[in-house]
């Protein structure tokens, strides 16, 4: 059985979860999935080509978030014979796992108000 349109737009709807956590600190969906890709690959470049990032940005992000908390979110060697490869801390896996939490509370808190939003959309064509 097809959806009907209504419940096509109720799956669609979402919110997107930026948090500041000082002026130069932002945490949101960009920056938790290239951790999470990290968390996954084991690799900055496999983690920023799956979001189609260059590996220079991918890696300014890191920089960025290692230098914003008392200690790196993710640890890296260098590559060469024996390859490379970057893993999330503890604090990276605390950092990604507690925005994860957020996020999902905060799509469940909002969840009636974004239901009934949707209902006073157009209808698709």
């Amino acid at each position: 059985m097809l959806p009907t349109q209504e419940e096509q737009v109720l799956d669609e709807a979402s919110i997107t979860l930026r948090v500041e956590l000082r002026a130069d600190t932002l945490l949101g969906p960009g920056k938790a999935a290239l951790l999470q890709g990290i968390r996954e690959t084991g690799s900055i470049a496999a983690a920023g080509r799956r979001m189609g990032m260059s590996y220079k940005r991918a890696w300014y992000l890191i920089d960025t978030l290692n230098g914003a908390f008392h200690e790196p979110l993710v640890t890296a060697s260098k590559g060469g014979k024996t390859g490379g490869g970057a893993q999330l801390t503890p604090t990276g896996a605390a950092i990604l796992d507690g925005y994860r939490r957020m996020e999902a509370a905060a799509s469940e808190a909002v969840a009636g108000e974004l239901a009934h939003l949707s209902t006073l959309l157009k209808p698709m064509t």
